[in-house]
């Protein structure tokens, strides 16, 4: 697993996407297996189906087939880490300017950031909470999802679908 400390896993993206799904940071199983939130008791997965996104729940290797549902995922900061605390300040507000250029070029109706203390530091928005957001990329919408990780146990599997599914039905109308 420590080979894959700093690898870059590629996006799965497309322009015009229902949905842009925006991780943390690649955690050393997704860079060592190029699949995004890759390491077996990650929710986002489960959630992401039980919220209604996708009619079945699909393993980390079939990620690609998101985009045949309009949904795409990224990362606010590119380089791999063990845990999201190894990042600096710094890295997440370079990371929330790139995301930016990137929302502008691919216009996502909603841009859904996992986790809200790095959307906080990538925005500078320190009163965000998980939910909308009131401010918008252009165009595109800002949800703040709870961080899939299972180190997060303030967030059930139950829980985050339920949220998952507020931005689904957002998404949706």
């Amino acid at each position: 697993m420590e080979a894959a400390r700093g690898r870059l896993v590629p996006d799965v993206v497309a322009e015009d996407l229902r949905v842009l799904f925006c991780g943390i940071n690649p955690g050393l199983m997704t860079a060592a297996t190029g699949h995004h939130f890759g390491r077996p008791g990650n929710r986002f997965w489960p959630a992401l189906h039980a919220s209604g996104f996708t009619p079945r729940l699909l393993r980390p290797a079939e990620q690609a087939e998101l985009l045949a549902y309009g949904l795409g995922i990224t990362n606010v900061v590119p380089r791999a880490t063990a845990r999201a605390d190894e990042l600096t300040d710094e890295e997440y507000r370079e990371g929330g300017r790139i995301l930016r250029e990137k929302v502008a070029r691919l216009r996502p109706r909603w841009l859904a950031v996992a986790g809200v203390t790095a959307y906080r530091v990538a925005f500078g928005d320190r009163r965000a909470a998980v939910g909308p957001q009131p401010r918008t990329l252009g165009e595109t919408r800002i949800w703040v999802l709870p961080n899939p990780s299972g180190l997060n146990a303030h967030w059930t599997l139950p829980a985050m679908a339920e949220e998952f599914g507020r931005l689904r039905a957002a998404a949706d109308a």
